[in-house]
């Protein structure tokens, strides 16, 4: 940790860009599948067959639909994050009466990612929201939810804009922040934790990158566990809304159960579980080394 707080924020924020940038590429189809499944269970049997009809309806690139909104949500979301994480790691310290330079134990560094994960909700949301109707266009199209329309981000934005303004695009925030807060307790808690286990005596920092990246995939799945129900509601909310229907979290939450059952709320858990360890791997690997080795350029010079 540098002794400067605006270097600390810019190399937490670069190397949570660099950290969002890894997950994407790493974990975009499985994202994909798991909004599908989500906001359409009764299109899909399961896992394989959303994989094959997403093939056979729109070809490999149908994987990827919703990457360049996916980018900018993760560097924007991880940039935050880390750099909030920083200063909230800072404010733990104050308020349980540590040192500046003192190390957290695991359970404080959890606490600190959680406060830093409200911050971070309200820069992903936007995006967010983008990517889940791009994702899903295809299904609503042929269900007869929207007439057919361009399918880039840029007319998404302008339908958006159109229907709702500029805060339209905080739809499914209250959603976002309930997922958000509890989940990155667990993220954050099962990293921490995990590196412990793997560190048994030795510095956390001293970790190679297989420990590293088991470590965020743990993490990633204490975070999916936790609040997948929740994620579920807030991509039906965002998704359905497109065609004019408007409901809230309780709204959403008593018509999936009604309707559906219990079981609708797991929809796509499965890619989603499978995507934690090399998305969320990823992540914290981009995260510690980029971090890392910024630290050493500043105090090198």
């Amino acid at each position: 940790m540098t002794s400067n707080p605006a270097i600390q924020a810019a190399i937490d924020l670069t190397a949570g860009a660099a950290a969002g940038t890894a997950c994407v590429l790493t974990g975009q189809p499985f994202d994909t599948m798991k909004v599908k499944m989500q906001t359409f269970p009764s299109l899909y049997r399961g896992f394989t067959d959303c994989c094959l009809k997403t093939y056979s309806q729109v070809g490999f690139r149908g994987f990827y639909k919703g990457t360049s909104p996916a980018l900018i949500a993760n560097i924007a979301e991880n940039s935050v994050l880390f750099m909030c994480y920083g200063f909230c790691q800072q404010v733990v310290r104050k308020v349980v009466g540590l040192d500046k330079q003192a190390k957290l134990s695991d359970l404080q560094n959890a606490a600190a990612g959680s406060f830093a994960s409200a911050f971070a909700a309200l820069v992903l949301c936007p995006t967010e929201l983008v990517k889940c109707r791009l994702q899903t266009m295809y299904e609503m199209e042929t269900s007869g939810k929207i007439a057919k329309s361009q399918n880039t981000v840029w007319s998404v934005v302008k339908s958006i804009l159109r229907k709702d303004g500029p805060l339209g695009f905080y739809r499914g925030l209250s959603s976002t922040l309930l997922r958000e807060v509890p989940g990155y307790f667990f993220f954050f808690g099962g990293y921490e934790l995990s590196r412990s286990f793997f560190a048994s005596g030795r510095s956390k920092d001293e970790l190679g990158p297989v420990s590293l990246m088991l470590s965020g995939g743990v993490g990633g799945i204490c975070l999916w566990l936790a609040v997948y129900p929740v994620d579920c509601i807030k991509s039906r909310i965002q998704v359905l809304s497109m065609s004019g229907k408007q409901t809230g979290f309780i709204g959403t939450f008593i018509s999936v159960m009604k309707n559906e059952g219990i079981m609708a709320l797991y929809s796509g858990l499965k890619p989603t579980i499978i995507r934690a360890f090399p998305a969320n791997g990823s992540l914290f690997l981009a995260y510690e080394y980029s971090r890392k080795l910024m630290m050493s350029q500043f105090e090198a010079h």
